[in-house]
C-alpha cells in the first residue's frame, strides 16, 4: 500500500474537509456556542475562593448529571476502609453412604495403580483391580449426580439447551 498515488496527507485533509462540510450541511453543530462565547463564559465563571462573586452563575439551571441521575458521585472518596464482606457460606451437606463408598473406591483405585506393593500385590494383579475400582467409583458418583424432580417445585427448571 505504500507508494500508491493519492495516499498523501493532502487527500486525508480533503476527505476530512468533505466530511465536515457534509455534517455542517446536515445541521450538526448549529446549536453549539462559538469559541469566543466559550472563552467569555469561562472567564466570567467564579473561581474557588472568590467570595465577592455569586455561588452560581446566572442563566439556565445546569443539566442533570450523566444519564439523568440527579445525585452526584464523589469519585475522590475511595472508601479504602470499606470493602465487601460476603455472608457466611452455608454448611456443606452431609455425605451419603453411597458417596462415601464411591470416594473410597476412587482412593483405593489410585493407591493400587501407584503403589500396588503397599498391600503386597504384584502390578499384574493390582492393575485390573485398580481400574475396576476406579470405574466403579466414577460410576457411583455419576449415578448420584442425577437431578430429582423435587429440586424445582414450580416445575420450571430453567433454560435447557
Amino acid at each position: 500500500m505504500k507508494g500508491r498515488p493519492g495516499d498523501g496527507p493532502e487527500d486525508v485533509d480533503a476527505a476530512f474537509a468533505q466530511i465536515v462540510a457534509g455534517l455542517e450541511r446536515d445541521g450538526v453543530g448549529r446549536n453549539l456556542p462559538s469559541e469566543a462565547e466559550v472563552k467569555r463564559d469561562h472567564a466570567e465563571s467564579p473561581r474557588p475562593g472568590d467570595a465577592d462573586q455569586p455561588a452560581e452563575p446566572p442563566g439556565p439551571p445546569p443539566p442533570t448529571a450523566w444519564r439523568g441521575h440527579d445525585t452526584e458521585i464523589d469519585w475522590s472518596d475511595d472508601n479504602a476502609d470499606e470493602h465487601y464482606e460476603p455472608p457466611e457460606p452455608p454448611p456443606l451437606p452431609r455425605l451419603r453412604p453411597a458417596t462415601i463408598v464411591a470416594i473410597a473406591l476412587l482412593v483405593a483405585g489410585v493407591v493400587l495403580l501407584i503403589l500396588p506393593s503397599v498391600i503386597g500385590l504384584g502390578a499384574r494383579i493390582a492393575t485390573p483391580i485398580a481400574l475396576l475400582s476406579l470405574a466403579s467409583g466414577i460410576g457411583l458418583l455419576l449415578l448420584r449426580a442425577r437431578r430429582h424432580p423435587h429440586e424445582y417445585p414450580d416445575g420450571d427448571d430453567g433454560a435447557q439447551v
